[in-house]
């Protein structure tokens, strides 16, 4: 093989201008596992930049909440919202709340989850189930759930109905395209080895492309889990008397901005249990995916 010396030299003799030299540069530093690229850290790092995710924020909120940079009426102290938060729980409105928006969630984004589940996987593994339901889905996703509010009171009501329905349109189409991507990602190789190992259209379907996916597919439905948490908040303006949202609503109207920030702060705790549990679930049922 010609070497780039040689190469070099036959562009000399050959007339034309020679190449440039590279330029030379210094042997790299060896960086930090924090700032490399997909290295592994330690689990003290990790629990350490896990513990300053938390505390720097709380600290900025206390800061500024105790310095008086932001008057009590917009920023209350982390104090004052403890204080909000036990007093809506010695009151017993605060579970009643969180138990009618938690059973809002299941409805909702558990119908979604039953639709979007066998439609993602029928598309992901039917070029014709793709080619029929991609486009509509496709269109219907940018379609904010808030648009079909008014129609859904006429169609359903001012009851339970529409909230749950407001759920359900906020997040079938996105898991369905979701599931439908991960089902697409199952290697050709496995699928031609099953046939050629003499299983059937519906056992390397059941025992190939659902197995190999289900890690992927909770993954998606932990990612939409968060979305029915913020569609939540939407659906129970519509005449609602119970729920964290209707709760933030009612607070906002007099000014109670601490009990505002406690039920942020309980809905967070309750996004983060439910990440959690399908974090575990994940983990159990695939524990070969990475």
């Amino acid at each position: 093989m010609t070497g780039p010396t040689q190469q070099l030299a036959e562009r000399r003799e050959s007339g034309r201008p020679a190449w440039a030299p590279l330029p030379r540069r210094a042997a790299p530093r060896t960086a930090s596992a924090l700032f490399s690229l997909r290295t592994p850290i330690s689990a003290g790092a990790r629990w350490t930049l896990a513990v300053l995710s938390f505390a720097i924020p709380f600290v900025a909120w206390v800061v500024l909440s105790v310095s008086g940079a932001v008057d009590s009426t917009f920023l209350p102290s982390p104090a004052a919202v403890v204080k909000a938060g036990v007093d809506m729980a010695g009151t017993g409105e605060l579970f009643d709340d969180l138990w009618a928006t938690t059973q809002r969630v299941l409805e909702g984004f558990g119908l979604a989850v039953l639709v979007s589940v066998p439609l993602g996987i029928l598309m992901g593994t039917f070029t014709a189930g793709q080619a029929f339901f991609e486009p509509l889905i496709g269109l219907l996703r940018y379609l904010p759930a808030s648009a079909f509010i008014p129609l859904l009171i006429i169609w359903l009501g001012l009851g339970e109905p529409s909230k749950i329905a407001i759920l359900f349109i906020g997040t079938v189409f996105f898991n369905t395209l979701m599931t439908a991507d991960v089902v697409r990602g199952v290697p050709g190789a496995l699928i031609d080895v099953s046939y050629t190992l003499g299983a059937r259209r519906g056992e390397v379907l059941r025992k190939v492309v659902v197995p190999h996916s289900l890690p992927g597919m909770l993954d998606a439905i932990r990612v939409n889990a968060a979305a029915a948490w913020n569609f939540v908040v939407v659906a129970e303006l519509i005449n609602s008397s119970a729920g964290l949202g209707y709760r933030i609503v009612r607070a906002q109207r007099f000014l109670q901005t601490d009990k505002i920030f406690a039920v942020l702060v309980v809905i967070g705790i309750a996004g983060l249990v439910i990440d959690v549990l399908l974090r575990l679930l994940r983990t159990r049922v695939g524990k070969w995916a990475a």
